[in-house]
């Protein structure tokens, strides 16, 4: 039952979503329960260190330079700030601290200045993730040596959908990415957004690339999509909440030692759609009450949560 595994078919996903839902999350559970501490739940923080004038077109980006969205450029943040806010999401409880760059890829010379707030911020005690578009496999492994702990790189959707999305970098892109992160030594998040008018059939299309990889995800953000002012995917029909649940318990099924990640889109689910997500497999969540551009529930709202559910933050695994 708790075989690793990377040769799932569609059709086998597919029957993972169709099953009854108190059988497909009782299975995901019984899983979860296996590889982690039930009541456990790891913390990260995502901060943006550079904002807006991406020139990627993702339908559902605020920061995409296409869409008019209003969002005004920023520079990258100065190392003092993000050690401030680091510090900040440490005394709040956070064990990661994630940093997120508005870009379709890093230069060598911003890679530098990301390379310093990588290397202050794990001095502090935290893991590190950053997000900064495609690399290079030279710049992955400069990562790796500054002691990046997770790069995230979401391939968003199923190759088939993912053209109706984005156009200006390829499925194979994203992919590559991910390999030179992974041939490098760093952990790999990499998930998908929910909600962008796909079928169940993307949904599960999604979750075997990243299943099938060849080494799981240590990390799966699911999001549900955050409709934003001005980008194409504003005003579609939102997606059921019983689907994300399954979308949840089926990550768990099939990738069982990843943490699944419940990410963008919790401000708009209420507590009992987020105590299944949990109990169906989700056993990390960004904290704060903001996600790079969009909001988030604030700190105590998320405590109120945990004090309802028995759920405790996980410890800290990495030492200053």
């Amino acid at each position: 039952m708790n075989e690793l595994r990377n040769n799932w078919t569609v059709e086998e996903v597919e029957e993972l979503f169709d099953l009854p839902f108190n059988d497909l999350i009782f299975r995901a559970h019984q899983l979860h329960r296996e590889n982690f501490q039930p009541n456990e739940v790891q913390i990260s923080t995502l901060l943006s260190i550079k904002t807006g004038a991406c020139p990627e077109d993702c339908s559902y980006c605020s920061q995409s330079a296409i869409n008019d969205t209003g969002l005004e450029k920023e520079r990258l943040l100065e190392l003092e700030a993000v050690k401030s806010a680091a510090a900040e999401a440490k005394a709040n409880g956070a064990t990661r601290f994630c940093m997120g760059a508005a870009w379709r890829n890093p230069t060598d010379k911003s890679l530098d200045k990301v390379i310093d707030m990588v290397t202050e911020v794990r001095g502090m005690g935290l893991e590190t993730c950053v997000t900064l578009g495609m690399l290079k496999q030279e710049q992955a492994k400069r990562l790796k040596d500054a002691g990046l702990d997770y790069y995230n790189h979401n391939l968003d959707t199923s190759p088939e959908f993912y053209g109706s999305v984005i156009t200006t970098r390829t499925y194979q892109d994203r992919i590559d990415t991910l390999q030179f992160v992974r041939d490098a030594g760093i952990n790999v998040c990499s998930g998908g957004i929910l909600g962008m008018g796909e079928t169940r059939r993307d949904r599960a299309r999604l979750l075997q690339q990243l299943s099938n990889l060849p080494q799981h995800p240590e990390s799966v953000p699911i999001n549900d999509l955050v409709q934003v002012k001005g980008t194409p995917l504003d005003g579609i029909d939102k997606l059921d909440a019983f689907e994300f649940i399954r979308t949840v318990a089926v990550a768990r099924i099939m990738m069982p030692k990843s943490y699944v990640r419940l990410s963008a889109g919790r401000t708009e689910m209420n507590e009992q759609t987020q105590a299944l997500c949990f109990f169906a497999g989700a056993n990390s969540m960004f904290y704060g009450d903001r996600l790079l551009t969009t909001d988030n529930p604030d700190e105590n709202h998320d405590q109120v949560l945990f004090g309802k559910l028995g759920i405790e933050p996980e410890k800290a695994r990495v030492s200053a």
